[in-house]
């Protein structure tokens, strides 16, 4: 029998494997745009520990693999900016990366009070923007990234987390 993924938070040995993991997972996202200079794929080791220590970051386990992961932070308005979902290839469509938000989600607005949630998806995401909109994310505006991909803006309320669980 298969063994079991876990979501935990984050800790500092960590680090490297997210990195990695990040790379391997936004190739496809960058193809979708042309563009190879998104966020997760030119950050660096040292920032990617620097998140680890000071914001809410899961990770989602396969034994002692790291498959999963997500970073999210308070912003200046309150809010909860939740980003950087990814799941191995060979483990998507199987429920992980709902459950890396709904980790994240619960510690955002338990330890750090969080009342909104919001994150961002490439226009062209089409498969990450189902699973925002299933696990009951609202589409609130558009934006551009700093990497020049637009990118829709998604929020959902804390209180409408109890319901999506």
């Amino acid at each position: 029998m298969g063994m079991s993924v876990t979501i935990s938070a984050a800790a500092e040995q960590d680090a490297e494997q997210i990195f990695r993991l990040q790379y391997l997972c936004f190739q496809s996202e960058a193809a979708l745009y042309g563009n190879y200079r998104i966020d997760p794929l030119v950050q660096t080791l040292d920032s990617v520990r620097e998140e680890v220590a000071a914001d809410c970051v899961f990770v989602a386990r396969l034994g002692d693999e790291v498959v999963g992961s997500v970073h999210g932070r308070i912003t200046e308005d309150g809010a909860a900016a939740i980003g950087k979902l990814c799941v191995h290839p060979r483990l998507q469509g199987h429920g992980i990366g709902a459950r890396l938000l709904r980790a994240a989600e619960t510690a955002l607005a338990g330890e750090r009070g969080a009342r909104t949630f919001r994150l961002h998806a490439g226009h062209r995401s089409e498969s990450n923007l189902r699973l925002y909109s299933k696990v009951g994310y609202q589409r609130v505006g558009t934006s551009q990234g700093a990497d020049g991909v637009p990118v829709i803006v998604l929020e959902k309320k804390a209180e409408a987390y109890a319901t999506t669980a």
